[in-house]
């Protein structure tokens, strides 16, 4: 910029001198022309010489015309920084004025007092980030003209940037910082004071009132302007020393109530914490004449006010006021208030409690948390909080105690979630791997059945083993319907159809001495559940009801099925019962009823209040897996010596009217061959025998592969396969991954997925189309038909 200045000036020299002598010439010759006529007199003479001067003058006017340049650069004036920085005193925020690098033109105070005088905006940032933010400003103003971020870390906490380019030559950059707006303290203080705070403090008896810094009265609540205002007084433009008197010990005293008002034991709260007078509110409370708060009102309404059990105590241990909450959490029955704290907790813990009251009462004001037992709740410890009070009468400690028995319920309801999950998951890994063997087993006792008849000598052995093998996989049943991961097979059915197909079983069940009664009742709507585990609910809950009265020897069971409509169960109002229509039953009996200590444990695997070899505590908590996985519910209520109540609650499965599609008929044996090749992919050696000899028997030619690898590498030769049946888990590569890949390959291609988890729980998790599944353990035959099913959908048999 400078050296274009300095052009200008020089291209303006040759012409300078010239301008600036016609005057001067003109001048001298107007002097000389008087100083000869008052000289000599001669005017004659005189004006010669004025020509004369006025020719030399024409002379070089003409000379400057010719010498002028055709273009006249016009110099470039600098900035008047004075100027400018007064602008910038003049912004209410701080700003600064930068060269397009960013580097330090010129800055306000404000930029000075709020940076500490940083070297430029572009060092302000606390962290990287926060630099690549201030370069982002200034590179947006550059090339856009203005920018801005926001959320800047400093040293003087998070700021705002604005920048924008500026300057003749736009080779400037103008940086803002503007504040975020404060609110207005005083008028929010007002309007607390004249509302919902000043009301709950006018019903605590306080009298509260807002005063600016310069000590004039902003607002109050109706106490205090009922008793300091005079009758002619609005509350304008008074200043708050004109309604109050100083009184000894830094009390107040009103004077609309005359020299005989009682003092006021006042507090000021300043709006600005850092400062002790100033803007702020006034707390005044009636003293007490007897120093005690055995009749001070206002302190217990204020107590009763906060949620939290509060107590006070004298200097001598005792107790003065408590509220409400703190009898509550305490434990404590009727009006009478005990005489100490230790009176509280057990025997154990009654010295620590005396001797954290005796230091916070005699000592500095201090305090501190202890761990008590409570005599009305020993069982569970809560937490007492001891603090010590100066300046309030008699009160020489204040007690916390929080009514945490709600805490405490739902920290074991999550420690039980937390147990079951955990022992969920065992059972169900358990079971999976017996699930295999037992596959394998039931696998080969069939194949085996195949070369006996009925009447040779090993057919009844093997029809044992198989029946002992299908006993073991329904306790695997079990396992799995605890954790929720059996398969189960829902149909749209009525619970009365259920219960009334079990009961000829049940009664035989349930002997001579138990009286079987069954009612149902009226428009009970339809559930979606398996029958067969619905059945298995239903004589598991009456074999318990059995055995609990076989002490009393006999009794009755009741079954009852009725109809819940939603807006009953609006009306009961529980917490884990979602409002809707259900299908209610309940299985109760007259036995001995169940402990409350132990009916909250009744649904946990593997307890049992049987003796040993008589129980193996699983049949409750099949009952609860079995209902939860139908999308139900179910409740225990029992009273020692009345016998015990369990309901349960199945939703209404609502339905479009359509045609019931017809059962299909069970195929027979010579029904099952069929012809093509199956790729069968199985990492347990057992059940992968089993499965391929089954196979080969019905016709078809199998092709084995252990794990995902081997049967990916069998398709890509190029083999025709008909079918791909494969485990859901094996190790390195799980079956969904492996059918995926070959997907790509082989589009349509079936699948049948075996498993012995869940086939919903299989179903949820992958997401592959037209898959089919056959849950462990299965016989020969199920594996055939399961094949000849997949096939079957697909089309004509592969030749």
């Amino acid at each position: 910029m400078l050296h274009r200045q300095l052009a200008a000036i020089d291209a303006e020299t040759p012409t300078r001198g010239v301008r600036w002598l016609l005057p001067a010439l003109v001048a001298a010759a107007a002097v000389s022309a008087a100083l000869l006529l008052w000289m000599i007199g001669e005017q004659r003479i005189a004006g010669m010489v004025v020509l004369g001067g006025l020719l030399i003058v024409g002379i070089l006017s003409a000379i400057e015309r010719r010498t002028r340049p055709a273009v006249l650069i016009r110099p470039v004036e600098l900035p008047d920084y004075a100027i400018v920085g007064s602008a910038l005193a003049m912004a209410g925020d701080a700003a600064a004025l930068t060269d397009g690098d960013g580097r330090l033109v010129m800055a306000n105070a404000q930029y000075g007092e709020r940076f500490k005088g940083a070297p430029g905006p572009l060092t302000l940032g606390a962290d990287e980030d926060a630099r690549d933010l201030l370069d982002t400003a200034r590179a947006m103003a550059w090339r856009d003209g203005a920018g801005c971020v926001a959320g800047v870390a400093t040293v003087a906490g998070p700021i705002a940037v604005e920048t924008q380019r500026v300057g003749a030559g736009g080779n400037l950059l103008l940086w803002r910082f503007p504040r975020a707006a404060q609110p207005d303290l005083l008028l929010l203080a007002a309007k607390r004071i004249a509302g919902a705070t000043g009301e709950r403090l006018a019903n605590a008896g306080v009298l509260a009132a807002l005063i600016d810094k310069e000590g004039r009265l902003l607002a109050a609540n109706k106490p205090f302007t009922d008793r300091a205002l005079a009758r002619d007084q609005n509350g304008e433009d008074l200043r708050f020393t004109d309604l109050v008197d100083a009184h000894d010990e830094g009390q107040l005293r009103l004077l609309a109530e005359g020299e005989n008002a009682r003092p006021l034991r006042s507090v000021h709260v300043p709006l600005d914490p850092a400062s002790e007078g100033g803007a702020g509110t006034f707390l005044m409370f009636d003293t007490l004449e007897s120093g005690s708060l055995s009749t001070a009102g206002n302190v217990q309404v204020l107590l009763e006010l906060l949620p939290l059990g509060l107590a006070l105590v004298d200097r001598d241990g005792r107790f003065l006021t408590m509220n409400k909450a703190f009898r509550t959490a305490g434990g404590i029955k009727g009006d009478k208030m005990p005489s100490y704290p230790g009176d509280l907790v057990v025997k154990e813990d009654k010295a620590a409690v005396a001797d954290a009251v005796r230091r916070n009462a005699r000592g500095p004001a201090m305090s501190g948390d202890l761990a008590v037992r409570l005599s009305q709740q020993p069982a569970e410890p809560v937490a007492l909080t001891v603090a010590g009070l100066r300046g309030l009468g008699d009160a020489a400690v204040l007690l916390l105690l929080k009514d945490n028995s709600e805490e405490a319920k739902l920290k074991r309801q999550v420690a039980q979630a937390t147990k079951m999950q955990a022992v969920g998951q065992l059972a169900g890994g358990v079971a999976h791997d017996f699930n295999n063997i037992l596959t394998a087993i039931i696998g080969h006792c069939d194949l085996m059945m195949m070369r006996h008849t009925p009447g040779d000598s090993d057919y009844d052995d093997i029809q044992q083993i198989k029946s002992n093998s299908n006993r073991a996989a329904g306790l695997t049943r079990q396992l799995l319907a605890f954790s929720r991961q059996q398969t189960l097979r829902p149909q749209v059915l009525q619970v009365p159809d259920v219960v009334s197909e079990v009961s000829h079983l049940l009664k035989r069940l349930l002997g001579e001495t138990v009286q079987l009664v069954v009612k149902h009742g009226r428009d009970l709507g339809p559930v979606r559940a398996d029958p067969g585990q619905l059945e298995q609910v239903i004589i598991n809950l009456a074999v318990n009801a059995r055995d609990a009265m076989a002490d009393k020897g006999g009794g009755a069971v009741t079954i009852q099925t009725y109809a819940v409509r939603a807006d009953q169960v609006a009306e009961i109002g529980s917490d884990i019962l979602p409002v809707a229509d259900y299908s209610a039953m309940s299985i109760s009996d007259t036995g001995t009823g169940i402990s409350p200590s132990v009916l909250g444990k009744v649904f946990e695997p593997f307890f049992t209040t049987k003796e040993v070899g008589k129980g193996t505590g699983l049949g409750l908590s099949t009952v609860y897996g079995i209902v939860k996985q139908s999308g139900g519910f179910i409740f225990a209520d029992s009273k020692i010596g009345e016998g015990t109540r369990f309901t349960i609650y199945l939703p209404v499965h609502h339905v479009e009217p359509a045609a019931r599609a017809r059962t299909p008929k069970k195929p027979q044996e010579n029904e099952l061959w069929g012809t093509g090749t199956v790729l069968l992919v199985e990492d347990e050696p057992m059940v992968r025998t089993v499965a391929e000899r089954a196979l080969t028997r019905h016709g078809y030619s199998v092709i084995t592969a252990s794990n995902g690898h081997e049967a990916l590498e069998v398709i890509a030769l190029g083999e025709p396969i008909a079918l791909l049946i494969s485990d859901v888990v094996m190790p390195e590569m799980d079956g969904p991954t492996m059918v995926r890949e070959a997907r790509k390959s082989r589009p349509e291609l079936p699948i049948l997925f075996m498993s012995g988890y869940a086939e919903e729980q299989l179903r949820n998790s992958i997401d592959i189309d037209n898959v089919a599944f056959l849950p462990k353990p299965f016989s020969v035959q199920e594996l055939a038909e399961a094949a000849r099913r997949v096939l079957a959908a697909k089309g004509p048999d592969p030749k």
